[in-house]
């Protein structure tokens, strides 16, 4: 089973770049990220990451857009319940694709301070922070994440070590060998999917947004409560 370090365009994500390629099988970028690493493996972006900001084509690595992440993300819910954020994207799609034993993130933390450079390349949108039915809260998606990711055996860490709000313990490259997956309570897990059924706000194209007259933010903070209340 892979260990996969996921890295994101935070501040931080340069850490990386002094970093010896074990323990990680894969190295996966989102959206600007791949210009970090240069042995980076998959990237991964939405459909309005410009054009001009890709990497050049080359044959032996992967680029991963909404063709292929939309339908994985219905696997583990959709958008609504798992969060519209490409992080949390990037990780079901893994979790999917590679079955990984442990994913890294890194530059992932979604903390934007009010003065200083937001992005690893200077400012940018703080995508995660924008009004988003799905984003009401980012740790429980966080959680909900980490719990979905620990019931096939896979643990995912923070490698940043920054402010995060991330709900991921963290960790050192060199210690990722001795992680393991989220302690949880399955009983409480199995009562917030069971509520994720019974709303049914799931939407197949994965534009949430076109429905979202039809789902109760009040109905979303409930789910949430119980993702976090079933990682105490």
């Amino acid at each position: 089973m892979a260990t996969i370090l996921l890295l994101g365009s935070g501040p931080g994500v340069t850490a990386c770049q002094g970093w010896l390629r074990p323990p990680f099988d894969r190295l996966v970028a989102i959206n600007n990220a791949w210009r970090v690493r240069a042995d980076w493996d998959d990237l991964i972006h939405p459909w309005d990451f410009p054009a001009e900001r890709m990497p050049a084509p080359d044959a032996t690595r992967r680029i991963v857009t909404e063709a292929e992440f939309v339908p994985v993300q219905n696997l583990y819910g959709g958008f609504v319940y798992a969060g519209a954020t490409m992080a949390f994207t990037a990780a079901y799609w893994l979790l999917a694709e590679y079955r990984p034993r442990c994913i890294g993130f890194l530059g992932c933390d979604m903390h934007y301070p009010a003065t200083g450079p937001t992005h690893f390349y200077g400012t940018g949108t703080p995508d995660p922070l924008r009004p988003d039915i799905t984003l009401q809260s980012l740790e429980a998606k966080a959680t909900r994440l980490a719990i979905l990711a620990a019931r096939q055996g896979c643990v995912l860490v923070n490698l940043s070590d920054g402010p995060s709000r991330l709900t991921f313990p963290r960790a050192a490259p060199a210690e990722l060998a001795g992680a393991r997956p989220l302690p949880h309570d399955p009983a409480a897990a199995d009562r917030a999917l069971a509520r994720e059924a019974e709303l049914g706000y799931f939407v197949p194209s994965g534009r949430y947004w076109e429905e979202a007259a039809r789902f109760d933010p009040a109905e979303l903070a409930a789910l949430d409560a119980l993702w976090l209340a079933a990682a105490r």
